[in-house]
C-alpha cells in the first residue's frame, strides 16, 4: 500500500463505525478525515472539546473563518444550528456520556485497551488535552492509526509509554486489520488483503484471536 493511501483507507472504515444521530469527537490528524466519507445520508454533529457542537468544515466566505479553531488549533466551520460554550459545559457533555463515539490516534495501545496517546517522555508536548475525559466518556473509543510505527508493533500486550487511560478502548482501526478489544483480549475482525494474517500478527507484538467470521477490509 503506497503511504498516501494509508490514511484516506484507514478514515474510510472508520467511517462505517458513525451512525445516524451519533454525536463524535475527533482527535487531530487521520481522525479528522473521517467525516469526508461518512455517507451523506447519515447526520451526525461534531463536537469539540476547546467548546462548541456542530464543528464543520471551514467556509471560505464566512466573516468568522480566521477566528474558529478546532481543539489541534486548526481552521474550523461551524454549523448553522451549532453553538459555542465554555469549557466547563464542554466537558460536562463529554464527561456526562453525551458523546458517542471519539476517534482518536494512539502511539500505543495494547491487549487490555489501555491508550497510551498522548507524550513520548523527554519531547516537548502541549499536554494531554482532552483525551482523558473522552475515552473515559465516551461511548465508543475507536484508535484510528497506522499500524506500525518505522516497522515497531504499536499494538502490544502492555503500553510502555505514559497512559492516557485504561481498559477504554473498544476498537482499532489500521491499514492492516480492523482488531476488537474484548475481556478475552484481541480479536481480528477484519483484514486489509493486501496482508496476510501471518503478516498482521507479526506486526502485532500481542496476540491475536482470530474471528470466525474473519472477513477482508471495505
Amino acid at each position: 500500500m503506497e503511504r498516501s493511501e494509508i490514511k484516506p483507507f484507514i478514515a474510510k472504515r472508520v467511517a462505517k463505525e458513525i451512525h445516524d444521530g451519533d454525536v463524535v469527537n475527533l482527535g487531530i490528524g487521520l481522525p479528522t478525515m473521517v467525516p469526508d466519507y461518512v455517507d451523506p445520508s447519515i447526520k451526525i454533529t461534531l463536537q469539540s472539546e476547546n467548546g462548541f457542537i456542530g464543528l464543520a468544515a471551514v467556509d471560505p466566505d464566512s466573516d468568522d473563518a480566521p477566528y474558529t479553531v478546532n481543539a489541534g488549533g486548526q481552521p474550523a466551520g461551524i454549523e448553522k444550528d451549532g453553538m459555542f460554550f465554555d469549557s466547563s459545559v464542554s466537558f460536562g457533555i463529554i464527561r456526562g456520556g453525551h458523546v458517542d463515539a471519539t476517534v482518536l490516534g494512539s502511539l500505543q495501545v495494547d491487549e487490555k485497551g489501555d491508550i497510551a496517546n498522548w507524550i513520548i517522555p523527554g519531547k516537548m508536548v502541549p499536554g494531554m488535552g482532552g483525551a482523558m475525559d473522552l475515552v473515559v466518556g465516551a461511548k465508543k473509543v475507536i484508535v484510528a492509526m497506522e499500524h506500525t510505527q518505522k516497522g515497531a508493533p504499536k499494538i502490544l500486550k502492555e503500553c510502555t509509554l505514559p497512559l492516557t487511560a485504561k481498559g477504554q478502548v473498544n476498537l482499532i482501526v489500521t491499514e492492516m486489520a480492523v482488531i476488537e478489544v474484548t475481556p478475552n483480549g484481541l480479536v481480528l475482525t477484519e483484514y486489509n488483503p493486501e496482508f496476510t494474517v501471518e503478516e498482521i500478527q507479526a506486526a502485532t507484538e500481542a496476540k491475536l484471536t482470530i474471528s470466525p467470521d474473519l472477513k477482508p477490509m471495505v
